[in-house]
């Protein structure tokens, strides 16, 4: 794997690739995108409408551990950009397998997605549809090499993969965007805010509440990258160690904040920010 992804690297124009990519759904008369307005989705979604126009929808899931600032990231992606975009209820916070936050928390919760978008694709193809309108997703070749148990919900659901079909990797993806110009080129990766509460912990709608305002208090100081963990009473911040300053400048007013959501305890981790760091328990 590590191979190949070091010859798609050093060969990956951003031309060719978007070319492929347009090629990948020009080949199919129909597109549904599962759509988060992160990165890997917006790209899929803008290059579906680029190749198939109206015939392309994209689906927005929305949920309590949607961050709002996310939610209307990506409405505006979409109205910006002319892509038809249809926003779709998920109950996943119902299923309790999902609320008690064991490792397979992803798995349920793509499930529903999954479900939830087939049901709608049934109502927006009708009964003329000679085949289902295939529906994709943004999983990439790096995702591959991570624990991603949304992975497994996606294979059973016979969702579509174009990134890994064509094997593309995050890079990659990301110089497409640079090529097109679009604003998702730069934007952190930004997972669901149930990610921030340790394994084994149960996801309530007042912990994912707690997480959302902690998080747009620290990003409305300036910081671009950042999470904060879920552990109880104690939070746990982190940042890329070049911020650990804004942090500590303003370390009075996060006390204070943190501890009004209800935070017993405020911790800055000293190893920085690490995209998927409760899963190293695992």
């Amino acid at each position: 794997m590590g191979i190949v992804t070091d010859k798609i690297e050093r060969n990956a124009d951003p031309q060719l690739c978007a070319e492929k990519l347009d090629d990948y759904f020009r080949a199919q008369q129909h597109a549904i995108i599962a759509y988060s307005g992160g990165v890997d989705s917006a790209l899929l979604a803008y290059a579906a409408h680029r190749a198939l126009a109206d015939d392309m929808v994209a689906v927005l899931a929305d949920s309590p551990s949607l961050a709002r600032r996310e939610y209307r990231f990506a409405v505006n992606f979409a109205q910006n950009h002319g892509i038809p975009l249809q926003v779709i209820r998920t109950r996943e916070m119902e299923n309790p397998k999902y609320q008690v936050n064991r490792s397979d928390r992803c798995y349920h919760c793509k499930k529903a997605l999954f479900e939830n978008i087939a049901a709608l694709r049934k109502q927006l193809q009708g009964s003329s549809a000679i085949a289902p309108w295939p529906i994709s997703y943004g999983v990439n070749m790096d995702d591959l090499g991570d624990f991603r148990p949304g992975i497994q919900a996606a294979s059973e659901a016979s969702i579509q993969a174009p990134y890994v079909e064509l094997e593309f990797t995050k890079q990659t993806i990301r110089s497409i965007c640079t090529y097109y110009n679009l604003e998702v080129a730069e934007k952190p990766a930004m997972p669901c805010m149930a990610s921030r509460i340790a394994y084994g912990k149960e996801v309530t709608e007042e912990k994912l509440c707690q997480i959302e305002k902690a998080e747009d208090f620290l990003y409305d100081l300036g910081l671009k990258v950042l999470r904060v963990r879920h552990h109880g009473d104690t939070a746990r911040i982190e940042v890329p160690p070049p911020d650990f300053a804004v942090i500590l400048n303003h370390q009075e007013t996060i006390r204070l904040k943190f501890h009004d959501l209800g935070f017993v305890y405020v911790s800055l981790d000293l190893d920085g920010f690490k995209s998927g760091s409760l899963n190293a328990v695992l």
